[in-house]
């Protein structure tokens, strides 16, 4: 089974770490947290509760532009290829997760959950 280990530490620093300013990014925050647990749980894959479905769509977003904005800046500057490589698959898995969680939000009327398969880590060996 692939390793996502990075991008579980990855959501759960973000949602540690931001500031809770609104109950609207405690909220998003929480969601962070409770996709990091799916995955650690499940090793590939997480579900969106129908609910939940905007929140998370927001929640990722903002780990995606604060990976862009700050984080792969700095892995670029330091070499670090192992890092660059999994910042670089966090933005654009959690740009792709946002597009499918919105585009399913619209179609169902936020009435569905969803479910988000992770593609392989950077690293990974194909099958």
């Amino acid at each position: 089974m692939a390793d996502y280990g990075f991008y579980i530490a990855q959501l759960r620093f973000v949602a540690r770490t931001t500031d809770r300013v609104t109950p609207q990014v405690a909220e998003m925050m929480d969601e962070l947290a409770r996709i990091a647990d799916a995955i650690a749980a499940e090793g590939y894959a997480f579900t969106v509760p129908a609910g939940r479905l905007r929140i998370a769509g927001r929640a990722l977003a903002g780990v995606a532009g604060l990976m862009q904005k700050q984080i792969l800046p700095e892995a670029v500057a330091a070499g670090n290829a192992a890092g660059e490589a999994q910042v670089r698959w966090t933005i654009d898995t959690s740009m792709e997760a946002v597009a499918n969680i919105t585009v399913h939000a619209e179609l169902t009327g936020d009435g569905e959950d969803y479910r988000v398969i992770l593609p392989p880590p950077p690293g990974a060996k194909a099958n």
